[in-house]
């Protein structure tokens, strides 16, 4: 995604900022050599919250890496003593007069990092966004602009804290299915074995951004959803490169590898790979049915999961993939479909979009702890509140942790309460025949519900867990009272794959 104009909207002070909202969202516990999880901040929104108001959120979450696409002056301040890993940007129009003159460079880094340092901890430069495939006429001038930041870092005495890099999309890569086949565009190659030199000599990484949304959108139905979304494939679906035998769970991991196939095919190595920009918008138009909060949800949370287990993909399996998630805030000031607004995992009021959450075990498995059954966040509200009352009373689950002043209560909402009471009785009746429907307004999930010290049946942890719950979407009632007859849950259709590929995936 070329998010060149996510400048355009200043901070702006917002004195109702709904401060109740500043749950667990994304708990990301640092390590020494463990892989993390950072967030993109847009700002092409109409109202975006005060700088200062961005960075609390960020730290109720326990958000350890940010990725800023300006220098922006408010946030960097706002920053300063939280000991948050900042990536800055220098913006697509910024790059020309960087890269014609040392000077325009020189005083890039004294405006935007030397004022800043040591008490905002920037670590990294992210050179224009997209630049081969947005601007390709500035290709000349991007390594030199490169070499320009570089050089004013050493002058700065900064180069150690601060590595240069510029992100490029999956449109650089022509032909990336199957992944040990995959080379750079012919037409950047120059410029592409001039970026590794510079990444090499300066001990840099690769800035990726790789979208499985758009590699399954405009794959003409090749690759199935689940395959997209992390989701599990059956033993006979696996997705496999044909030369190296390898197989891929995701497609997040083949675009991964591509890079690192299309690196080693202009012979570097050692080079590693940060993708600083990957998500699922959750909301698209009416041509775009892949754009939901469901896979939105799916996506992000089993993205979490696998990037913090630690492992690289097939090829690099021992080197972890740092990753940001794009987006921190909705930006509804972008241009195009409906889908480009609704990256975010907030609303720029500060609302949750949707759940995300983690558990600290995710680092050491990556495996979830089973199957949970949840409301469905656009149920029918009487629907849900009959579930809820039949879950409770006939249906025999414990709902005390639901009950005012205790661990679930809160936020007191109807699809919160409904989630907790709906698995309670899925995780004690589903081996003898009780299912996840709830008169259609349930679901399972593999990703545990659990946040805060709210511990959801079933959940194999029982401390250390971190999460936002759902939005709030009205009051419930007194329990009591019969729902509809449960029914038993549909299934799948699984898809066949075709293993040679040729898709202009982002």
């Amino acid at each position: 995604m070329n998010s060149q104009d996510k400048v355009c909207s200043p901070w702006m002070m917002n004195d109702n900022w709904p401060w109740s909202i500043l749950l667990p969202l994304i708990g990301v516990l640092p390590t020494v050599l463990g892989a993390f999880i950072g967030i993109d901040i847009g700002t092409d929104a109409s109202k975006m919250p005060a700088a200062t108001d961005v960075v609390a959120i960020l730290k109720a979450q326990q958000i350890t890496h940010v990725r800023l696409f300006d220098a922006d002056a408010h946030m960097l301040n706002a920053l300063a003593n939280t000991s948050i890993e900042v990536m800055v940007g220098v913006t697509n129009e910024e790059v020309l007069g960087i890269g014609q003159s040392p000077s325009v460079a020189a005083a890039w880094i004294k405006r935007n990092l030397v004022g800043y340092v040591p008490e905002t901890n920037i670590t990294a430069i992210a050179v224009g966004s997209e630049v081969l495939t947005s601007i390709p006429h500035a290709a000349p001038i991007l390594v030199p602009a490169m070499n320009n930041l570089h050089k004013a870092l050493v002058a700065s005495n900064l180069n150690f804290q601060v590595k240069v890099s510029t992100p490029q999309s999956m449109d650089v890569i022509a032909r990336p299915f199957p992944p040990s086949t995959a080379t750079f565009n012919s037409t950047w190659n120059s410029t592409m074995y001039q970026i590794l030199q510079f990444l090499k000599n300066t001990n840099s990484y690769y800035m990726l951004n790789a979208y499985p949304y758009y590699g399954y959108t405009t794959g003409d139905g090749i690759f199935p959803l689940d395959y997209a979304l992390f989701q599990p494939l059956s033993a006979v679906k696996q997705i496999v490169d044909p030369n190296t035998l390898f197989p891929y769970d995701s497609m997040f991991d083949a675009m991964v590898d591509a890079a690192y196939y299309s690196i080693a095919a202009l012979n570097f190595s050692g080079i590693p790979i940060v993708v600083t920009e990957t998500g699922w918008p959750w909301l698209g138009g009416a041509n775009e049915p892949g754009a939901t909060i469901e896979n939105a949800e799916t996506y992000n949370n089993n993205l979490i999961r696998r990037v913090l287990n630690d492992s690289g993909p097939p090829s690099q399996p021992k080197l972890p993939i740092n990753t940001y998630i794009y987006e921190l805030f909705n930006e509804d000031m972008r241009r195009g479909p409906v889908s480009e607004k609704n990256w975010g995992v907030f609303f720029s009021n500060g609302s949750a979009v949707y759940s995300l959450s983690l558990s600290t075990s995710s680092r050491i498995s990556g495996n979830g702890s089973g199957v949970f059954c949840i409301a469905k966040q656009d149920a029918d509200s009487d629907k849900l509140r009959d579930g809820l009352n039949w879950a409770c009373g006939s249906g025999h689950a414990n709902c005390s942790a639901i009950q005012t002043g205790q661990s679930c209560y809160y936020p007191d909402n109807l699809v919160n309460h409904a989630s907790y009471a709906y698995n309670d009785y899925y995780q004690q009746m589903h081996s003898m025949g009780g299912t996840c429907d709830f008169g259609g307004t349930a679901t399972t999930t593999s990703v545990d519900p659990s946040y805060g010290s709210c511990i959801f049946t079933g959940s194999s942890n029982s401390s250390g867990r971190t999460g936002f719950p759902s939005p709030a979407y009205g009051p419930i009632s007194p329990m009591g009272g019969e729902s509809s007859m449960l029914v038993p849950d549909t299934g799948f259709i699984t898809v066949a794959i075709i293993l040679y590929v040729v898709l202009p995936l982002r």
